[in-house]
């Protein structure tokens, strides 16, 4: 299979988690990783700096109309919603909450299944709400490959166990499998 991207959803205890899964990815990781991570009004840019700091991949806050492209970890900003567009650019987007989220998961997995269609990885992480649920079906059902993170190994059980309930996924996975598993996917 040939993937285009990997979005990535999560909330409580998602900084360490990403913390653990973002550096493993080496600077030849062939896709963009788009993610959005529930942090509230809070400003990113000292975690996407200290990521920057271990990770080989370039990590930024996403922009409006900027291109997805490998090489690169996008962060939706805080407040705003994230899409794809058609043309593989992101979009903002301030419209209301979604399930108690903006950024909304739901948002970006739907407008990213729409776009790359079976081309996409979609993987949620740990989290508290149901946020991603919905989404991560449509990236199945669109023919998307999908991981849920085991919520056994999540500080925070309640969105790995929405997503595996909803979207049966592809791979329930340990988070230490994560970040080797999408090596190993986008490798082939």
């Amino acid at each position: 299979m040939n993937y285009q991207a990997v979005v990535i959803g999560t909330s409580f205890g998602g900084l360490d988690a990403l913390r653990t899964i973002l550096p493993q990815l080496g600077e030849s990781f062939p896709v963009p990783v788009i993610v959005v991570l529930h942090i509230g009004d809070r400003n990113i840019d000292s975690f996407i700096s200290h990521l920057n700091g271990s990770c080989s991949l370039t990590v930024k806050e996403a922009e409006m109309n900027e291109p997805a492209r490998p090489g690169f970890v996008y962060f939706a900003p805080p407040n705003y919603h994230l899409l794809i567009e058609n043309n593989f650019c992101f979009s903002l987007s301030a419209d209301e909450k979604l399930n108690f989220s903006r950024p909304s998961i739901d948002v970006l997995f739907e407008s990213a299944a729409w776009v790359y269609k079976q081309a996409l990885i979609g993987v949620i992480l740990t989290g508290a709400n149901s946020d991603g649920a919905d989404g991560l079906k449509v990236v199945k059902q669109l023919g998307g490959t999908t991981l849920v993170q085991n919520p056994c190994t999540a500080l925070a059980p309640v969105m790995p166990r929405f997503a595996l309930t909803l979207a049966r996924p592809d791979f329930r996975i340990n988070l230490e499998r994560v970040a080797p598993k999408l090596i190993e996917l986008t490798s082939q």
